[in-house]
């Protein structure tokens, strides 16, 4: 019963996104101001401009299972910051605590670079796995960071309290920074660091936000499509409740 649940509400989400796509692809979306993501689209032509380098931080989630949601969004994000910064003397940087990941943000890179038409600048070492357990990764990105002439740390993915690491080191070394994290206690850690965080599902719109294109915009409506049915059900079930017929 659980597994027909999940494959029902899976067929219902792509087929409003397949048609919300399809109906708003020529138009232009408006999204309520996120000063995180602000910051975010900001930074990009701001590092271009002072010859900074930008550091993503992908996690250590694993494709493979719940948490390669926040992977893929991380993906999503990079995808358009590496198109944006690719001429830049000093290019974005990814780091990844997984070897799945780390191979996808070669690949996601190495997109953005074609999507600019400079390929040929693209720099392989510009995406690395910096570990393969959450503190050995956060402690590679942590070099990053202080050595690599960065001037904003974006993390988004999967991240718990080793988080507090990367926080801590971007402040002494007074690098702006921007998290996300679908980990309660990543997100709690970066809430607590700094003030560019982002809040439960406004992980998921960081693609919509950049400009990733029409099907990152039309997930958001789905998104809020999907919570006000969750919303509508358990009204109905508890009004059901009170007046007996369950």
């Amino acid at each position: 019963m659980t597994s027909l649940l999940a494959l029902g509400i899976l067929i219902l989400t792509a087929f409003l996104l397949l048609v919300i796509s399809i109906l708003t692809r020529n138009s232009n979306p408006r999204f309520r101001e996120i000063p995180a993501l602000t910051r975010l689209v900001r930074t990009l032509g701001l590092s271009v401009e002072d010859g900074k380098r930008l550091h993503i931080s992908l996690g250590h989630g694993s494709l493979l299972d719940e948490r390669g949601g926040s992977a893929f969004a991380g993906l999503a994000a990079l995808r358009i910051i590496s198109e944006k910064t690719s001429v830049s003397d000093m290019p974005s940087v990814a780091s990844a605590g997984d070897p799945a990941l780390g191979l996808l943000t070669q690949d996601t890179m190495q997109a953005g670079y074609q999507a600019a038409g400079v390929e040929e600048l693209y720099l392989p070492t510009t995406s690395r796995v910096t570990g393969l357990t959450p503190f050995s990764y956060v402690a590679g990105a942590m070099h990053i960071a202080s050595n690599e002439n960065v001037s904003t740390n974006i993390m988004i993915g999967h991240f718990g309290a080793e988080a507090a690491l990367l926080a801590d080191i971007s402040d002494r070394d007074y690098v702006t920074l921007i998290g996300a994290s679908d980990n309660l206690a990543g997100q709690s850690v970066l809430y607590a660091s700094t003030q560019d965080a982002l809040i439960g599902e406004e992980l998921f719109a960081t693609g919509a936000y950049l400009g990733a294109g029409t099907s990152h915009s039309a997930s958001l409506t789905v998104q809020d499509i999907l919570r006000w049915l969750i919303i509508a059900t358990l009204l109905g079930g508890a009004a059901a409740k009170f007046l007996g017929v369950i």
